[in-house]
């Protein structure tokens, strides 16, 4: 993967926040940029929309509020996958509803403490990361898959998870979609399936930052570290239709679908909703929920 130095967009009317942000974050490992409203933050990611991997936004602004960037920016192909923190005093349940439906990574309800800033950021362009780096693989690799009319994967650990999905994803018709989608649902399946950790499990580690350290321990173990998830592959004249099967005990998918309030502050459990909104033509989960079918055109 190519060395690259993240860096983080911070929009924010207000110059006493935008100081205090980067007094905060000064000493972490990426690059800050400023906007002080929400037309000036869509000027510079407009004309350079490869240069931010993620933004910590503001949503009560003058010119263009932080609602109405994030919306335009969910709608432009470019800018879709860039994950938002969106920083709000706002917190009833309809104005949280809009913005995990607009598709904000994150919520940081104001005023938050120096630790959950820290954290929030983090994790967001640590998304971002693995996202450029499937981005990566993906214009690396051949098309030799154009050929295949089936095929059954097997896969253990979140490497050989996300090498198949840039892999399969070169067939799409909207590849850098679907990478990002496919990944997400392959690596469920060896973390929250086959290796058996929780959403209150990840939640707790990630605030820790074990998350990393506990996956590789589980796959260390001798139980769960043989377990391995399978990806059955049936490709049509324009449509790939993909069953992906794990070990686990399944869980209770529905409420996984959408964007759901209750999760607004968590650091992670939106990307089930983000791959069906924007990855794949269908998602569906079978039985317990250790099956999901997903669909999505190939290219001509």
């Amino acid at each position: 993967m190519s060395a690259h130095q993240p860096t983080l967009l911070v929009v924010d009317d207000e110059e006493f926040n935008r100081d205090l942000i980067g007094e905060y974050l000064e000493d972490m490992s990426y690059v800050l940029a400023y906007a002080n409203d929400g037309q000036a933050a869509w000027e510079m990611l407009d004309t350079a929309p490869g240069a931010y991997d993620a933004l910590l936004l503001d949503r009560m602004m003058p010119r263009m509020n932080g609602i109405e960037l994030l919306a335009r920016m969910k709608a432009d192909p470019r800018l879709q996958s860039i994950p938002v923190i969106l920083q709000t005093a706002a917190t009833s349940p309809a104005q949280i509803e809009e913005g995990m439906r607009l598709g904000a990574f994150y919520y940081l309800a104001k005023p938050f403490p120096r630790q959950a800033l820290e954290v929030a950021v983090a994790t967001a362009l640590a998304d971002s990361q693995t996202q450029r780096n499937m981005r990566e693989a993906l214009a690396r690799t051949q098309r030799i898959l154009h050929l295949l009319t089936e095929a059954q994967f097997s896969f253990r650990t979140l490497e050989e998870a996300r090498t198949l999905a840039a892999e399969l994803a070169n067939r799409a018709k909207q590849p850098a979609a679907v990478v990002i989608g496919l990944s997400e649902i392959l690596v469920n399946a060896v973390e929250h399936g086959n290796l058996g950790i929780t959403y209150t499990d990840k939640s707790q580690l990630l605030q820790a930052g074990l998350w990393d350290a506990e996956v590789e321990k589980r796959l260390q173990d001798p139980v769960l570290g043989t377990r391995r998830a399978t990806l059955d592959c049936a490709f049509s004249q324009d449509l790939a239709t993909l069953t992906i099967t794990d070990q686990g005990m399944g869980f209770d998918w529905k409420s996984y679908l959408e964007m759901h309030p209750d999760r607004a502050f968590d650091l992670h459990g939106r990307g089930i909703a983000l791959a069906r909104q924007l990855s794949f033509t269908s998602l569906e989960y079978l039985g317990k929920g250790n099956i999901v079918r997903i669909t999505f055109p190939l290219a001509v």
